[in-house]
């Protein structure tokens, strides 16, 4: 599924030049559940960032279902990003203005989709993450969990073959992010590879393998 390999990430700040990611190289294989865990500052939401296409890394190469897309045109990793690659980050990036129906068709919206076909699809993925119940509800009227279910259910609406989530139950109670991660664990089983960034060694454990990096550096594969 996913092959980083030898991956530098150095940014440029004035005249001084600061490298997060030292010639990382990272195999993930399709149905895995991944966790890459680090201190702050170690690189892992840069190596996330550029494993979803959000960054391009300064040298080295990154096959996405045995696909070089380090090289792609901007219009097409957005392509890549939009039909392959699904997100769940900690603060829920959810619209104040739209209701979870909406929210979840939004993606399918953007890629040209049907209204009709996208609202059955949003419909079913709501349904799939447990709020048949709370379609037409407003972001403030739903709990954490609640939100975080509607993200989730965004990030599939696509049928994504890679879920990418970021903290996904940073924001949440124990009992709440429980029942996130086994959501997670649940797509995992029907097939879906997820890589997921955490500083929580419980929640890391939800995963069949762990990625520890430290400053810039991949310490255990």
């Amino acid at each position: 599924m996913i092959e980083l390999k030898d991956i530098v990430k150095t940014y440029t700040l004035g005249t001084q030049s600061l490298t997060v990611l030292h010639s990382v190289s990272v195999t993930i294989k399709d149905g895995e559940f991944v966790a890459i865990m680090g201190p702050s500052g170690s690189g892992k939401s840069t190596l996330m960032n550029i494993i979803g296409l959000l960054d391009t890394p300064s040298t080295g190469s990154y096959h996405l279902e045995r696909k070089e897309v380090s090289a792609l045109t901007d219009s097409q990793q957005a392509e890549v990003r939009s039909r392959r690659i699904g997100f769940i980050f900690q603060a829920f990036n959810l619209l104040p203005r739209m209701n979870a129906l909406r929210q979840v068709m939004q993606p399918l919206l953007y890629q040209g989709v049907h209204r009709r076909e996208a609202t059955t699809r949003a419909q079913e993925a709501l349904s799939a993450v447990g709020l048949s119940d709370r379609m037409h509800h407003m972001p403030n009227e739903l709990s954490g969990g609640q939100r975080q279910r509607v993200a989730i259910a965004r990030s599939i609406v696509t049928k994504p073959a890679l879920i990418l989530a970021d903290e996904p139950t940073g924001a949440l109670d124990s009992k709440t992010g429980e029942e996130i991660m086994a959501l997670l664990e649940a797509l995992n089983t029907n097939g879906v590879t997820i890589a997921m960034v955490t500083h929580e060694p419980h929640i890391a454990n939800h995963a069949s393998r762990t990625i520890h990096i430290l400053d810039g550096n991949i310490v255990s594969p």
